[in-house]
């Protein structure tokens, strides 16, 4: 059987399980089981803490796991993204009180804390930087106002933690981060199991990001109509049974449905319907 690493709690544990249903597994029923076995799909997963499944899947002992890009960088494990997931995203940033620091420079000689000790270790030996970085488990944003720092490293996601904490964001993003897939860095990519895992969390996200999108148009404007619905290959064009009219089936992105649609109709197109996709493979 595949053996997965899947986030038992957290931003990461919701989304990771609603999209694995999606691609058709099973998943646990109870948030205190610690491993569920779906036969039907080879598949055994492992529920564990986000900030460990890259230690896991870095072992060995599991083939794949799904976490954060910014938890699988700190962790500083032997393992590799190989697919991002869409979800979760957020930016890693330094913080301080207005007006104390501008850039990254100005961070020599200053403390820095953090729960992700090794993105920043890294951060500051690539710009050169020398300064102290102390390792604090959530709630960095009280570590300058107790005295413990004068900046803050961590994820962002809206900022208002950071505002009501008296707080603003430092120069550039540090890195950008979303749910990942990983594996073991330097293990088989031909994994048939592995591909086939990855084949349906791929439909999942085309299924999500598409649209099916039918309409009827007269042949002179098929032309007009194909170039604002060009689908992924090339559109399906069938003949109607009043001369001179085609139907026509294409997926578009569904961000741009209703104005793809208010185009169509523009042109002279009928009958235009969306429908969601549930599945594919491309």
């Amino acid at each position: 059987m595949l053996r997965i690493a899947v986030p038992n709690k957290g931003s990461l544990s919701g989304p990771a399980a609603e999209m694995l249903h999606e691609a058709g597994y099973q998943q646990r029923r109870e948030s205190k089981e610690l491993r569920i076995v779906d036969p039907v799909n080879e598949v055994e997963f492992f529920y564990l803490r986000p900030r460990d499944i890259a230690i896991y899947v870095a072992s060995g002992q599991l083939d794949i796991g799904i976490t954060g890009r910014d938890l699988l960088i700190d962790s500083g494990a032997d393992a590799e993204e190989i697919l991002p997931l869409g979800f979760a995203r957020s930016t890693f940033r330094y913080a301080a009180k207005p007006g104390t620091i501008t850039g990254p420079a100005d961070l020599a000689g200053k403390t820095v804390a953090t729960s992700y000790e090794g993105i920043v270790a890294a951060h500051l030996a690539e710009h050169g930087i020398d300064a102290s970085v102390v390792h604090l488990d959530g709630a960095v944003e009280t570590a300058i106002q107790l005295g413990v720092a004068q900046v803050i490293a961590d994820v962002v996601e809206t900022g208002t933690s950071l505002r009501n904490a008296g707080l603003e964001v430092v120069g550039e993003p540090i890195m950008t981060s979303e749910a990942v897939v990983i594996r073991r860095t330097g293990t088989d990519g031909e994994d048939p199991k592995v591909q086939q895992f990855l084949r349906r969390l791929q439909g999942v996200l085309v299924a999500r990001t598409y649209v099916m999108m039918d309409y009827d148009c007269r042949v002179e404007q098929l032309e007009k109509a194909v170039a604002l619905t060009p689908g992924l290959e090339s559109p399906t064009v069938s003949p109607l049974h009043n001369e001179g009219w085609v139907a026509v089936r294409a997926m578009v992105p569904s961000k741009e449905a209703q104005r793809i649609m208010d185009d169509l109709y523009d042109i002279g197109a009928r009958a235009i319907l969306t429908t969601a996709i549930h599945a594919c493979r491309l």
